[in-house]
């Protein structure tokens, strides 16, 4: 099975308007997409985030887990976050991704929007093959990934489908979901 990450972008992301903005880190976001990435295998979790003051406060929640109080409180959320790499830009993600496995990811843009052409069977087959090359996918915040993100990536992976047109779910609850058809069993 190749190797799959899992990659968060706070920026370029767009705001409700369409225009490009950096968002703020959450900790529900660290906390519940790191558990999901343990979950299903992933290698690393990367945190995407321009802004220093950004980063250092997603290194203080994961710093909370491993040697405070969340330590003794809950092990094994402790474990998902020792999966959390926090880095200033994509390229970095990709760089340590590629240390990690060896060779350089292929990057799997993600979004609400129905502008995929690749299925998650397809990719999911892919992955299972062994032989393909590992992958990151990337999640957006705010309302989704930037149009240059798209115009980088290798895959652009179809929407998530609902019941009907409403398509509107937290980045957490999409992550979760993404997984769990690239590695559910």
């Amino acid at each position: 099975m190749s190797d799959l990450f899992l990659a968060l972008l706070h920026h370029p992301v767009v705001n409700r308007n369409g225009g490009i903005v950096t968002s703020a880190i959450t900790s529900l976001d660290l906390h519940d997409l790191a558990r999901s990435s343990r979950t299903y295998g992933v290698r690393a979790f990367f945190v995407v985030h321009p802004v220093p003051s950004q980063r250092e406060f997603a290194a203080d929640v994961i710093e909370h887990w491993r040697f405070d109080f969340g330590r003794s409180f809950d092990s094994r959320r402790r474990e998902a976050l020792e999966l959390i790499r926090v880095v200033a830009t994509l390229d970095d993600a990709r760089n340590e991704a590629e240390k990690i496995s060896g060779a350089v990811p292929i990057l799997v843009h993600t979004s609400a929007r129905n502008c995929g052409a690749v299925k998650f069977a397809d990719l999911r087959a892919r992955l299972a093959r062994g032989d393909a090359p590992p992958a990151m996918v990337l999640l957006g915040t705010g309302f989704g990934l930037a149009p240059e993100v798209a115009e980088r990536a290798d895959i652009l992976l179809d929407a998530i489908s609902g019941a009907d047109d409403y398509n509107h779910l937290s980045v957490r609850a999409a992550g979760a979901i993404i997984l769990d058809r690239l590695r559910g069993r």
